[in-house]
């Protein structure tokens, strides 16, 4: 395989990445990627939405990433792959720019004495590494970020600026913390006395499985007296709440501005929409999916499709629809009078 620094590759050779099939001139140059609307003759796109096919015919891609089934509509190489959106993803890893969180140890780094680094660690400028700290081998951490006492950090793990790992969190190998991230901060846990909140020491801590990402501005609260535990590839959206004892199982996806109460049990395979809303101590099996701004209150114990809320709509329509809502106590009663009086 070509090496990626090149930047370059031909069509055959991205197919032997991915485990695709050419379809066309397989010395096609590729040294990017692009949308099928917007990409020129040097970038690879990919069509998986069936919305989006109208613009295959007239793209002006080098070559575009599809499936069998939509092969013969392609007016230009093509590699013919099973899933070709991961392996669109696959192949833009190789033509990636973001640049590097850091190189190198920043002279402004603090790094306590009892801390241990592995090899080839990289610490960016005011980064903070406290007592007993373990860092593997590869670990970037990006600048203002730190890293609390007895925090252990698995190789080839990224930690973008700005991140917060209290004291004895657990992250895993390979694992992405995106910026303005918090893991480790006090659950909400209190007890109320006459009116007078206590709070309660939260000595459990977080554990971050292998191959997960956590986006930006979220928060993962540590447990009260056992871990809240983030499963092996599980991705975490920008700005979402995972409360205290919570688990979330392998392989599972939790949108934007999600909102996860303390002690919520989530299954494989889960994906959950942005916005939703989950009640605290209630468990969801495997293999399921919850539309966007949904509010679950109760366990989910079979797998399946999940929604709750109502879509946008005009303001007309929607204000009707409101007054008919608020109707459904009296005609209810209505209905039950006149049942009532058939029977009579």
């Amino acid at each position: 395989m070509t090496s990626a620094g090149k930047k370059r590759f031909t069509l055959a050779e991205l197919a032997e990445h991915v485990g695709a099939q050419v379809q066309g001139d397989g010395q096609t140059s590729i040294r990017g990627v692009g949308t099928l609307a917007g990409a020129n003759a040097h970038q690879v796109s990919f069509l998986t939405n069936i919305k989006y096919k109208p613009q295959l015919a007239s793209t002006r891609a080098g070559a575009v990433i599809l499936h069998e089934k939509a092969s013969g509509a392609c007016p230009v190489p093509a590699l013919i792959h099973e899933n070709p959106h991961a392996a669109f993803a696959r192949i833009a890893q190789l033509f990636d720019t973001t640049p590097q969180v850091a190189s190198g140890i920043a002279t402004d780094a603090v790094i306590a004495p009892s801390a241990t680094l592995g090899a080839n660690v990289a610490l960016g400028h005011n980064v903070v590494i406290e007592d007993n700290v373990v860092l593997g081998d590869n670990v970037v951490v990006g600048a203002n970020t730190v890293v609390g006492k007895g925090a252990q950090i698995g190789q080839d793990t990224t930690i973008y600026p700005n991140v917060t790992l209290y004291h004895g969190v657990k992250i895993g190998k390979r694992v992405t913390i995106h910026s303005q991230t918090v893991i480790g901060a006090s659950g909400f846990g209190y007890a109320n006395d006459k009116g007078t909140w206590i709070p309660i020491p939260q000595t459990g801590s977080v554990e971050i499985g292998d191959d997960s990402q956590i986006g930006a501005s979220s928060s993962i609260d540590r447990g009260a007296m056992e871990d809240t535990i983030i499963g092996k590839n599980v991705i975490i959206d920008n700005q979402v709440q995972v409360g205290h004892n919570c688990i979330i199982d392998d392989h599972s996806c939790i949108c934007g501005a999600t909102g996860i109460a303390g002690s919520v049990n989530i299954g494989k395979y889960v994906i959950i929409g942005g916005g939703v809303g989950i009640n605290g101590h209630i468990s969801i099996c495997d293999n399921v999916q919850v539309t966007g701004y949904t509010m679950i209150v109760q366990d989910i114990t079979e797998p399946g499709l999940y929604s709750s809320g109502q879509p946008a709509m005009k303001n007309l329509d929607w204000r009707k629809n409101t007054v008919r809502l608020n109707q459904i106590g009296s005609l209810v009663e209505r209905v039950k009078a006149l049942e009532k009086a058939n029977r009579d």
